[in-house]
């Protein structure tokens, strides 16, 4: 189970939910810490609303002087990326995303992003590390984290694997879609990437907005309830 601890959520030993509604701010996708032994990764930064607390959160389960090196952005719609040049300029840390989605971070499309939809427009984002394949391992700190591309919410949708406390800890974020023309989203796509997800065979899944789901037959259930027809 998760436990509360100051406002963060620990996961496991060396994972933490740091942001999210009820953490940051309200319209927050989920922000995960990962500590690779003496580094730390983020995954998703938010809108940009509540990175004060979003960063004492953060300074709470890791020792302040520990660098964070990446932010490994999942797609580019504003609940995930708002918050993205925030992170980076307080951490000092590598913006991570797929070339497909980085396209419309760089040139701050707000309606791609969704920005839009919040009320907000996405200022221009640059994208210090673009990924271009369908999977591409990136080293943190002692150990290493796995970007697989999973279109289908967004054209450059990844998720992230990673072998952490003796598990494999898959950071999946908005597997529940929306999927709308606006979003460039793909169905076909999506369904794809879904079946490809479960194949990964994560223990934990740690999700954008649905929370985090634990061992086999709890994951293959909350993904194969959106490959069913709509």
């Amino acid at each position: 189970m998760q436990s509360a601890d100051g406002g963060k959520m620990q996961i496991t030993e060396n994972v933490w939910q740091v942001g999210g509604s009820g953490l940051t701010a309200p319209a927050d996708a989920a922000i995960y810490l990962i500590r690779f032994g003496d580094a730390a990764a983020l995954v998703d930064a938010g809108c940009g609303g509540g990175t004060g607390k979003l960063f004492a959160t953060i300074f709470r389960a890791i020792p302040e002087k520990m660098p964070i090196t990446h932010l490994l952005l999942t797609h580019c719609h504003f609940d995930h990326t708002g918050g993205a040049e925030a992170v980076r300029q307080h951490c000092g840390c590598k913006v991570v995303a797929h070339r497909l989605d980085a396209v419309y971070l760089e040139r701050g499309d707000s309606e791609v992003t969704a920005a839009s939809w919040y009320g907000s427009r996405l200022r221009p984002l640059h994208v210090d590390y673009q990924i271009g394949g369908a999977e591409e391992t990136i080293a943190v700190g002692s150990g290493s984290i796995t970007a697989y591309h999973c279109p289908g919410h967004s054209p450059g949708s990844l998720v992230y694997l990673a072998e952490i406390d003796g598990q494999r800890i898959l950071f999946g974020q908005d597997i529940h879609g929306p999927l709308h023309p606006d979003l460039r989203s793909d169905r076909s796509d999506y369904l794809r990437s879904l079946r490809f997800i479960l194949d990964l065979n994560a223990d934990i899944l740690c999700e954008g907005h649905f929370g985090v789901f634990r061992g086999g037959p709890e994951i293959r259930r909350f993904i194969e309830s959106y490959l069913s027809p709509s």
